[in-house]
């Protein structure tokens, strides 16, 4: 009901964050049913509107639960690993963190909208990083480990180094080429491209490298 991410395990496995049944929901890659887990409220493995989901290297989900605050950490069958956050704007908390993504290292980035930054932790949850970026909801890592993140109400995406230093934005509000209309939503490939949901022009662009 209303899911709203869906990542792609190494294996091909699809997993999906199925967000008013409060669970996610694993697949093969045509489309088999597998397993599901998750049930709502706010204890281990339980969620509150989750949003962003991501798949590490050795096969670990990490699913954003923006209404509890937190990432959570399951193994590749949905058994409950870890977990992170709580409400404030310390470093390692969150305000609605609203998606979430994982480099080819290891390092887990998170978009925490309602603190205007971006979050980054290692693979066990321990706070790295953070910067700036006005109410992101949406980040990605490509595979040089560029860091794209999509801010609510903006044309612009912008690209950053693995440590937050701004590198360039780009994009104008639009439906020509290149322009964007409320875009809410980004992937990379492992070529590079870059993927964009630009929602209010109902299309998905693809940029063959992201500048």
């Amino acid at each position: 009901k209303r899911p709203s991410g869906v990542a792609v395990a190494s294996d091909g496995s699809v997993y999906v964050a199925d967000t008013w049944n409060y669970r996610i929901q694993k697949f093969t890659s045509e489309g088999v049913f597998i397993t599901k887990w998750g049930t709502n409220g706010s204890g281990d493995g339980q969620f509150q509107g989750m949003s962003g989901i991501a798949v590490a290297p050795d096969g670990s989900v990490y699913v954003g639960d923006p209404r509890n605050n937190r990432i959570q950490k399951f193994t590749s069958e949905g058994v409950f690993v870890s977990k992170w956050g709580g409400v404030g704007s310390g470093d390692g908390q969150f305000n609605s963190p609203r998606d979430v993504a994982v480099a080819s290292d290891g390092s887990i980035y998170a978009a925490d909208y309602g603190n205007n930054r971006i979050q980054k932790f290692g693979s066990d949850g321990v706070f790295v990083s953070k910067w700036v970026t006005f109410f992101p909801v949406s980040v990605a890592v490509s595979a040089d480990g560029s860091v794209y993140v999509v801010n609510e109400l903006s044309p612009y995406i912008q690209k950053f180094t693995s440590e937050g230093a701004f590198v360039s934005n780009w994009g104008t509000d639009g439906t020509g080429d290149g322009e964007f209309n409320n875009p809410n939503g980004i992937a990379t490939s492992p070529d590079g491209s870059v993927y964009i949901a630009d929602s209010g022009n109902n299309r998905i662009q693809n940029l063959s490298v992201g500048p």
